[in-house]
């Protein structure tokens, strides 16, 4: 499906809300009342809701359009920039309520409190026209339609009916994120993809093990009308109950579940996906487990990424160490948020050699996890000359990535890792004791907030640029002769 994503476009329409993670620690209690206070030290925005969808196809390659309903507030206009970098975003401003923002209060990776500000309660006639207009105007491009409803007023009877009818005018597919307990809503829908919660409460009954996933299930097809259930299940996988045919049972791998957070619309964009590109709906059900199963060990609303995806299909154990940027700061955020300490060193890493293995075993001790800038090949040339690197960056980037002290692996075009380490704010920062501390790139940052800087101790005769020297010396010597 990945390397056809590029080619599909996902419309995805629903409820859009503007997610908030505010972290720090807590030290005390508040003196006026038994409450924690929580030190504020990061302030992260993002798009939640069906804009979550829109991410997670986007990060998967995919195009996604999207159709939601905004306030005339500055929460709206967030919102507009996150999702900017993109076109096909149709977002329809109801001056008569606010944008939806939920903010959550996290320490030591738990969350103290959330906050919703938000009114539920149907649009009017006026803003639906506008919502149908704009689904209408977007679907022709679309290769799949998401209708993303988490019972906010969005996505009323009228709205549903007039996009599933056109959808299935087109022989597009129609995947349904549902809300409530009345499935005949989502009439026509190629598949609704309840949990297990909301399949109970649909289907009016107790849901536990396989038969019973399927016979509430066949109820809810049959009552409401849809093709397709395709019931998530938390650690057990996910079924796939069609209206005809097989049923199908795909089963999760074991994994370290670390925040459910958005696991779901990363399902419903991933089998949009796929269905988008040709796949069948058990296919593609199969790799939207596996994109569930990559989220569900993320912090927050974090997508699956196409090289995570990748590597889950291909039966990796673990994670890949060679990572983008974008992944590289999701997953140092994650590591914070199990308190974990996190190191930085960096360097060209030319002809690994024990000098280098000291460094990095010496870097590792000094912090929990270790992430490794690498210089690119173009940064190595104008740092080292023309005739280096000797090993491409993808050669170096791997070879680091096999020693167990790395735990992540960045690659950087820039001369310096000033914007990894102001990205990452590293608790260690670590390089070699023929360094002094002023001299050390991102050091005086590093220790602004806190930071600690470590100077290892080097290992004597051993040097990349020496090794390459000798071997051209030695080369020409035996010319010579």
């Amino acid at each position: 499906m990945l390397d056809r994503a590029g080619a599909a476009t996902v419309l995805a329409v629903g409820d859009l809300m503007l997610d908030r993670f505010i972290s720090g620690k807590v030290h005390r209690i508040s003196p006026e009342a038994p409450i924690p206070v929580l030190a504020v030290d990061r302030d992260t925005s993002m798009a939640g809701g069906v804009g979550n969808v829109v991410s997670n196809v986007r990060s998967l390659g995919g195009r996604a359009e999207l159709v939601a309903v905004v306030g005339n507030d500055a929460a709206a206009g967030m919102l507009a920039s996150i999702l900017e970098p993109a076109s096909g975003i149709g977002l329809v401003t109801d001056r008569s309520r606010p944008t939806a923002v939920k903010e959550r209060f996290i320490a030591g990776g738990q969350q103290l409190l959330r906050a919703d500000y938000e009114q539920v309660r149907t649009v009017s006639v006026e803003i639906e026209d506008l919502l149908i207009a704009e689904i209408q105007a977007r679907l022709p491009h679309a290769g799949a339609l998401v209708l993303s409803d988490y019972g906010k007023g969005v996505l009323t009877e009228r709205v549903l009916a007039s996009a599933i009818a056109s959808a299935k005018k087109r022989g597009i597919p129609i995947i349904v994120d549902p809300k409530g307990a009345d499935y005949a809503r989502y009439r026509g829908a190629t598949a609704v993809t309840p949990n297990l919660k909301e399949l109970a409460e649909a289907s009016g009954g107790i849901v536990s093990g396989d038969e019973a996933v399927v016979v509430a299930a066949r109820r809810v097809i049959k009552d409401a009308g849809i093709l397709a259930i395709v019931a998530t299940r938390g650690g057990e996988g996910l079924s796939v109950v069609p209206a005809k045919g097989e049923v199908v049972h795909v089963r999760a791998e074991a994994r370290e579940v670390f925040d459910v957070s958005g696991a779901g619309d990363t399902v419903v964009a991933t089998l949009a996906l796929a269905l988008a590109v040709g796949m069948e709906l058990g296919e593609a059900a199969t790799l939207a487990n596996l994109a569930g199963g990559v989220v569900v060990g993320k912090v927050g609303t974090a997508p699956a990424t196409a090289e995570e995806l990748r590597h889950a299909a291909d039966g990796g154990r673990g994670e890949g160490k060679v990572v983008g940027f974008a992944a590289l700061i999701e997953r140092v955020e994650r590591w914070r948020r199990r308190g974990l300490k996190v190191g930085f060193t960096n360097g060209c890493f030319d002809l690994l050699h024990p000098g280098h293995l000291s460094l990095l075993r010496q870097a590792r001790a000094a912090s929990d996890r270790l992430v490794v800038g690498l210089n690119s090949d173009a940064s190595v040339r104008r740092l080292k000359g023309t005739g280096r690197p000797v090993s491409d960056e993808a050669s170096r980037a791997t070879v680091l990535g096999a020693v167990s002290d790395v735990d992540a692996v960045a690659i950087f075009e820039e001369d310096t890792p000033i914007k990894l380490i102001e990205a990452i704010r590293p608790d260690v920062l670590i390089k070699g004791a023929d360094y002094a501390v002023e001299q050390i790139v991102g050091a005086d940052f590093v220790l602004s907030y806190g930071g600690k800087v470590v100077r290892a101790e080097l290992a004597p005769g051993h040097s990349t640029t020496a090794t390459v020297a000798k071997i051209a010396a030695d080369d020409r010597s035996r010319r010579k002769s």
